[in-house]
């Protein structure tokens, strides 16, 4: 046999291999189930626990407010195409509550981060008096994230519920993400044991450090907005006596976050001879990292309040 005749079978089974793997390559990639996370920061934690075994999207951009933002059309549609979805509950998501609940309607999976965790609830005498039922005591804080504790919890729990609804074995991975964020929080309870006792005092833009006050001991005297949501509204007798509140807990520093109504903020802060500084508690640094996230809130915190 002529060396031609050899060459056109070997090319044909060349070709039929390639195709082959082309299609086993697609089929794996259709393979790969997908989780749409509703805000950054938990979708930070999600992609640290899953890798890259799930294709994991974000619905809220990073930067925008949780509180507030609404989803398009488009939004809508990737969450009804979701195997999963993971989201906060406590009624962070308000504007996303209606296309969570169609999704559900339609048949896709929810797990819902606060049911993983011990919620948090307002405590008489934290903050200004409010007619807010988000204020009243007894009222359940969404802002689980900033307890990196709690988000281990989280992290348990979800990779607990893909082994039982996928099958996927996360084991050794959430044992690792366990053990960094152990780390993570011996490393804030140490950088919080340079702040003396005295000025561990919390004014923020609205109620949303209660669990990092509650994990690492620190006074909530009041915020800006004093709601858990930054949709609330701000009065004049709010300010006052909040107003008063600093002087009597002799407060130095008041934490604006996302959200806050700057004029407000500023008009805060001269009245009452402290100062005003930015405090990044709903968005992710520039490396996506939640472990970055923390460690910034901390050293903003430590760095003021010393």
């Amino acid at each position: 046999m002529n060396k031609r005749a050899l060459i056109f079978p070997i090319l044909v089974l060349s070709l039929a291999a390639l195709l082959t793997g082309c299609q086993k390559s697609q089929h794996a990639v259709k393979e790969k189930k997908s989780i749409v996370v509703t805000y950054a920061v938990l979708e930070s934690v999600v992609r640290d626990l899953v890798g890259d075994t799930f294709e994991v999207t974000g619905e809220i951009p990073n930067g925008l407010d949780p509180h507030e933002w609404e989803p398009s059309a488009k939004d809508v549609e990737a969450l009804n195409k979701a195997d999963l979805i993971v989201e906060n509950g406590l009624g962070l998501e308000g504007g996303m509550e209606k296309a969570l609940q169609q999704a559900r309607d339609a048949g896709v999976k929810v797990f819902t981060a606060s049911e993983a965790i011990q919620v948090r609830t307002v405590g008489a005498g934290e903050g200004i008096p409010s007619d807010d039922p988000d204020q009243a005591p007894g009222a359940q804080d969404p802002h689980l994230w900033m307890d990196p504790l709690a988000m281990k919890s989280v992290a348990d729990a979800l990779a607990a519920r893909i082994k039982n609804d996928f099958k996927v074995d996360l084991t050794g991975r959430s044992k690792d993400l366990d053990k960094r964020l152990d780390a993570l929080d011996a490393d804030i309870r140490a950088s919080v044991a340079t702040i003396p006792t005295a000025n561990r005092k919390l004014v923020t833009g609205h109620e949303s450090m209660g669990y990092y006050a509650q994990r690492y001991g620190f006074k909530l005297v009041g915020a800006i907005v004093p709601s858990l949501t930054t949709q609330a509204e701000v009065s004049a007798k709010d300010m006052a006596a909040l107003k008063k509140l600093i002087a009597a807990n002799k407060v130095n520093v008041v934490f604006t976050e996302l959200g806050t109504p700057a004029a407000v903020a500023d008009a805060l802060a001269r009245d009452a001879g402290v100062k005003a500084v930015p405090l990044t508690t709903h968005s992710l640094p520039e490396d996506g990292s939640y472990f970055t996230f923390q460690r910034n809130v901390t050293a903003q915190i430590v760095g003021s309040l010393k």
